[in-house]
């Protein structure tokens, strides 16, 4: 990752500093509009398949490891890496729900950074952040690990509203998560394009039948 145009500045500062900025990306103040999204959960928790947390945390690391949470980490770490996976994010895309979450939010990304100075091309999300995070002295497994919190907190969230449970519930799930976001983190900074991948069936599925879900509190 680049430090060029930061003279002055230890290499620990450095990072440190890309640090917050990453986090500041990823933050759920930065307006992507995720809280909108709820990547299929809704219709799960409507059909009874995750009553409580344990349930919730099982389909959690289910779609982390085998799922988007996998794919999304593998995208981004190309896109670090300077690959054009564009193309790749949207044939991945198992349903039309799926496709434009991630767009949505992807541009979102990409509009706020513009205006903050910073052009990325619009596109599904861990690509445009892939892209962005080029120019951080960051470790790609401590992105994706970073990313993948994200994704996986905003669904914690979707569910303390909607099954529901309690924001302590909801908290020890996160963190019971974090040596599995750490896994397909670290797996994912050593996969290549010809390996990726998903057998999230169930998860995406319920994707697809959100498409009809008559009374909905979220947009996917």
């Amino acid at each position: 990752m680049g430090t060029g145009g930061r003279s002055g500045m230890t290499t620990t500062t450095i990072m440190r500093t890309d640090l917050l900025t990453l986090t500041q990306w990823l933050s759920p103040a930065f307006p992507l509009g995720s809280f909108a999204y709820s990547h299929g959960l809704e219709q799960v928790i409507a059909d009874g398949h995750v009553p409580d947390a344990a349930g919730l945390q099982v389909w959690l690391e289910e779609t982390l490891r085998f799922g988007a949470g996998r794919v999304d980490a593998v995208l981004l770490c190309q896109a670090l890496g300077g690959a054009d996976v564009a193309d790749t994010a949207r044939a991945l895309a198992t349903s039309r729900e799926r496709w434009e979450e991630t767009l949505a939010q992807g541009t979102a990304f990409a509009q706020t950074l513009g205006k903050m100075g910073h052009k990325v091309n619009p596109a599904a999300l861990p690509v445009a952040l892939g892209e962005a995070a080029r120019g951080l002295d960051l470790v790609p497994a401590d992105v994706a690990q970073l990313y993948l919190h994200a994704f996986t907190s905003n669904l914690v969230s979707v569910a303390v509203r909607f099954v529901p449970l309690g924001q302590s519930e909801g908290q020890a799930v996160l963190a019971a998560l974090h040596p599995v976001l750490a896994e397909v983190a670290e797996a994912a900074a050593k996969t290549d394009l010809t390996q990726i991948g998903s057998a999230a069936l169930m998860s995406d599925i319920a994707a697809m039948r959100h498409e009809t879900l008559d009374v909905r509190l979220f947009r996917t």
